[in-house]
């Protein structure tokens, strides 16, 4: 690799923490055709294509920084827990989950626990009776429960990680409908993380059914100046939908 290539990705990595991705993707682009192969910025650069929804392109960044010179062991298994990731968006669910139980396996860590515990409810969620192979109704409730027992182990392993009562009040709030216990792990995961994309957006749920139309849009207001990413149940484009629907209201 080139001084120029890493002299330009450092730069990219720059604004990329900056929030700058347009320009921090070009800086990207130009360090990778220069031969950039250093893992750690070549997952950087990953990560900035997941967040942008080019998941292809992730996929094909992914697999250089795997076989980087120098790559270390935590970041390999950063570099496959991304690749699962992209993968999924790239419609292998099966695959992106044996992967990531496989990391599991091998080290437990929060954010592997935040990663899997979300992809489980999305499975869950996105299950129908019927289909080749069929899916049953028994099916769908084991992989229910599946997801809500792991998301119960992850706020067992650290109880104050915001993601882990997210997803567990999300496994709650989607799953079974069970709407009063999802909001207990909701406030706890704000009081955690008071920007938090998804719970804002779900606790804004709460606040427009009981007609608290002013907390809902700061709530929203708020989830709208994250930095969305795949692994958010909530997109730009549902809260800015839901902020226009509701000043349309006013």
């Amino acid at each position: 690799m080139g001084f120029l290539a890493k002299l330009n990705a450092n730069r990219a990595y720059q604004l990329h923490v900056k929030g700058d991705l347009e320009t921090a993707k070009a800086g990207y682009e130009q360090a990778y055709a220069q031969g950039l192969n250093d893992a750690k910025l070549l997952a950087s650069y990953a990560v900035l294509l997941l967040r942008i929804g080019d998941y292809e392109r992730a996929v094909e960044v992914l697999r250089k920084a795997e076989k980087a010179p120098g790559i270390t062991a935590d970041q390999k298994n950063q570099v496959i827990q991304h690749y699962a990731v992209a993968i999924w968006k790239l419609g292998q669910q099966d695959r992106a989950l044996e992967w990531l139980w496989k990391l599991l396996r091998n080290r437990k860590t929060g954010a592997l626990y935040g990663v899997l515990g979300f992809l489980l409810i999305e499975k869950a969620e996105d299950m129908k009776p019927g289909g080749d192979p069929p899916v049953s109704a028994a099916d769908i409730r084991a992989a229910k429960d599946e997801a809500i027992a792991f998301n119960l182990e992850a706020v067992d392993y650290d109880e104050d990680d915001s993601i882990a009562l997210d997803n567990l009040g999300q496994a709650h709030y989607r799953l079974l409908g069970d709407k009063d216990t999802a909001r207990t792990y909701f406030e706890r995961a704000l009081q955690k993380k008071p920007g938090a994309i998804d719970t804002n957006y779900f606790l804004a749920q709460y606040d427009l059914a009981a007609g608290r139309t002013a907390e809902a849009v700061e709530k929203l207001l708020t989830a709208a100046q994250g930095r969305f990413s795949p692994l958010n149940y909530a997109t730009r484009d549902m809260v800015e939908a839901q902020l226009a629907q509701i000043n349309e209201k006013m």
